[in-house]
């Protein structure tokens, strides 16, 4: 796979503007990446812009913080998939999975699974906010709910990606589930590490300068 389709090209910032939106788009149509990852709000707007090509739209749920209640998110899911979304990255409970309440956490996962049948969903655990050990049980769960992807971080907590941490959750995610690095990615050095390290898929905000 060519290096510019491990990439979800990302903006998701409080503050970005139509235009903004409009320049990623353009901009992740002449590099060839994956995905534009975007808050919800935007989804329309980047189904149009990428209209001619093939880069998907992917979207947040739960985000940033993932302590919304669990109908909230699968309101949020199926809303952002009735709108043109093609991928769903969301924020598990991060509260409840240090709470042992795996139970609620897979639940909740299962549920948006459901809700978002036929569509990548990827699921962020924010590994900077755990330890090695809640870091694996999230990933089994993910697993578990039959998830394609989990992700690392938001990009919004205390530090993105770290080539540790993409080694931990390759290592527990085996051959079922992927791994989504983001947060920190900024060089191509960064990039290559990444891959190398078990991640499928990179979310940066740097695209165009990694390549």
């Amino acid at each position: 796979m060519k290096l510019a389709k491990y990439i979800d090209h990302t903006l998701l910032k409080a503050d970005a503007t139509k235009d903004e939106i409009i320049k990623l788009c353009k901009e992740a149509k002449e590099h060839d990446f994956m995905s534009v990852c975007i808050n919800p709000s935007y989804i329309e707007l980047a189904k149009k812009e990428l209209a001619d090509s093939d880069v998907l739209v992917c979207t947040v749920v739960g985000f940033p913080l993932g302590m919304m209640t669990k109908e909230a998110k699968v309101f949020e899911t199926k809303d952002a998939l009735l709108k043109g979304a093609d991928e769903i990255d969301m924020v598990i409970n991060i509260g409840r999975l240090k709470d042992r309440d795996d139970s609620y956490v897979l639940d909740e996962l299962k549920a948006i699974r459901e809700a978002s049948k036929g569509h990548v969903l990827k699921v962020i655990i924010e590994t900077c906010l755990l330890n090695e050990e809640e870091k694996r049980r999230a990933t089994a769960l993910v697993k578990a709910a039959k998830a394609d992807f989990v992700k690392t971080s938001t990009g919004f907590s205390l530090h993105g990606a770290t080539i540790e941490d993409v080694k931990i959750l390759k290592e527990e995610a085996g051959d079922t589930l992927k791994v989504k690095a983001a947060g920190g990615v900024r060089t191509h050095e960064d990039l290559l590490a990444m891959i190398e390290a078990g991640a499928e898929r990179i979310g940066t905000s740097s695209g165009v300068k990694l390549l």
